[in-house]
């Protein structure tokens, strides 16, 4: 039977965070290969990728970018007719000074939701998402 004095049971390595930082950098360029950074520096190309996601989910949470949110009128099915008319006509901020403005309009669980100018894909996805379940 062996002795237990001088064994120790092998533990997680811990990388400081200037070295992590440092590597999902080198990761986040153009054309960087995550696989070779890992490897060059004895890290596991899946816990390289780890650490990039981690850092990616904290800078969006951190993201001083604000949500356009938009007012939105429900009607109940009753209230419809297809000659009705959208109750407000809302025009959106264009996010993006390169897109073409246009307009949107849309009958879904009885509602009619009228978009003018250039449409957040966001906002648009909450207001369907937030008409679906109203439905």
């Amino acid at each position: 039977m062996k002795s237990q004095a001088g064994v120790s049971e092998p533990t997680r390595r811990h990388h400081d965070r200037l070295f992590k930082a440092g590597l999902v950098q080198q990761s986040l360029q153009p054309g960087a290969s995550v696989a070779a950074i890992a490897l060059q520096n004895g890290v596991n190309a899946n816990l390289l990728f780890k650490w990039r996601r981690d850092h990616l989910r904290a800078t969006r949470s951190t993201s001083t970018e604000r949500a356009v949110l938009l007012p939105v009128h429900v009607l109940q099915a009753t209230e419809v007719t297809a000659t009705s008319t959208p109750i407000t006509s809302i025009p959106v901020v264009p996010m993006n000074r390169g897109a073409r403005a246009g307009f949107i309009e849309l009958e879904m669980a009885g509602a009619r939701l009228c978009l003018r100018g250039a449409v957040d894909e966001a906002s648009l996805c909450s207001v369907l998402r937030a008409l679906r379940q109203s439905a």
